[in-house]
């Protein structure tokens, strides 16, 4: 084990943020990690923002993820991605869901969704963009986005050695287990 390693998942309500840093938390403890977990919810039932904080290494203390302190984070929205972007390591990567879900003063006309996210976010940090709810729809349940992104997480954070079928089978009920072993399987490939 190595020193601390933290992991940012942001999110808007509904899209199984915390369910996929549930099951990232528990596969790092079963695997000998110390983890620590935070999470806020901001209206997340009215679609608000929704940010899952894990943190995991041989001894970790906090769950908080100070500015500039996140080694990966995994954008589930792009405007969420763009909200976090001040969170990443200069030397962190960025994994972005191509997807918006704009926000009930969006949808009224209050405010506007912003423009050129990815061209914004690209400019400053390591960045691949997946199209994880096409991938999920693909598979025959778009409610799996949040695992194929998963997937994403662990290929990119160089996990993918850990039992994570074994996982998904003690996380998941069963009637979804093979979806989602099959969500987190299509989400490894895309990095």
């Amino acid at each position: 084990m190595s020193t601390t390693k933290n992991i940012l998942l942001v999110g808007v309500g509904g899209q199984g943020t915390i369910t996929a840093s549930k099951i990232l938390s528990n596969g790092l403890v079963a695997h000998g990690y110390d983890v620590k977990m935070a999470e806020i919810h901001g209206m997340s039932q009215r679609g608000g923002s929704v940010v899952s904080q894990v943190r995991y290494g041989e001894e970790v203390h906090s769950p908080v993820i100070d500015k500039g302190d996140a080694d990966i984070i995994v954008a589930f929205e792009m405007m969420e991605a763009l909200r976090w972007l001040g969170h990443l390591k200069p030397t962190g990567k960025m994994v972005i869901n191509n997807y918006q879900l704009p926000s009930v003063r969006i949808n009224s006309g209050i405010d506007s969704y912003p423009q050129n996210i990815l061209e914004r976010i690209r400019e400053k940090a390591n960045t691949t963009v997946i199209d994880a709810s096409d991938i999920a729809k693909s598979l025959g349940n778009r409610r799996t986005m949040n695992v194929v992104l998963l997937g994403a997480l662990i290929k990119s954070m160089a996990l993918e050695d850990l039992n994570w079928e074994e996982i998904i089978r003690e996380n998941v009920k069963e009637a979804f287990v093979d979806i989602n072993i099959q969500a987190l399987s299509a989400g490894m490939k895309e990095i």
